[in-house]
């Protein structure tokens, strides 16, 4: 497995905890090597701009959670033990996200960041259901369950997490986010 430079590490951790505060678009390229104690021009030789950083940082944070996605789905443990393991793994993955973030994520139509956000998700969606597949192969999940029903449901949740209203109910946009994981993850447990 490749390791990143020390550098580039700072650089990351530095970007995803500012990205994660205050959005990404608020932050600046200078914030990001104050914060890392990294100078502009290390910066520019791990990353191309910002976005560079961004995308690195989601990709990462995307390999590091399927990996334990598919530890979960592969243990013994009871599928009562896999779906909480799961859930936990959905708030570590949100864990410090803020709506700045969020919505600049999600109100940027079109933008290079959301298509490559898309593009990843979809790549992971389709891993997911294979997982959950091999789930229902093993009697987990319900044989009627649609793992394609819980894809379309995510990116539905792209449009909730921007509603003002639904944010007003909730003190952080993660709390909103872990309520519609649980509210749909406990209903794919087969029936005992």
């Amino acid at each position: 497995m490749y390791k990143e430079s020390p550098k580039k590490t700072l650089l990351l951790e530095a970007g995803r905890k500012l990205f994660w505060k205050y959005g990404f678009r608020r932050v600046t390229t200078d914030e990001i090597c104050k914060e890392a104690g990294i100078s502009r021009m290390t910066f520019y030789r791990c990353f191309d701009n910002k976005i560079h950083l961004v995308k690195t940082i989601y990709s990462n944070l995307v390999d590091q959670t399927m990996r334990k996605f598919y530890d979960i789905i592969r243990s013994r443990e009871s599928t009562s033990d896999k779906l909480k393991k799961m859930l936990m793994l959905k708030m570590e993955a949100t864990d410090n996200i803020s709506r700045e973030f969020l919505m600049d994520l999600y109100n940027s139509p079109g933008s290079d960041l959301q298509v490559f956000v898309e593009e990843t998700n979809r790549k992971v969606w389709d891993e997911i259901i294979g997982g959950f597949r091999y789930a229902q192969e093993k009697g987990m999940f319900r044989k009627d369950f649609r793992p394609e029903f819980l894809m379309i449901l995510s990116r539905k949740l792209g449009t909730l997490v921007t509603d003002e209203e639904l944010l007003k109910m909730y003190d952080n946009p993660q709390d909103l986010i872990m309520e519609f994981i649980s509210l749909i993850t406990y209903g794919i447990a087969p029936e005992r």
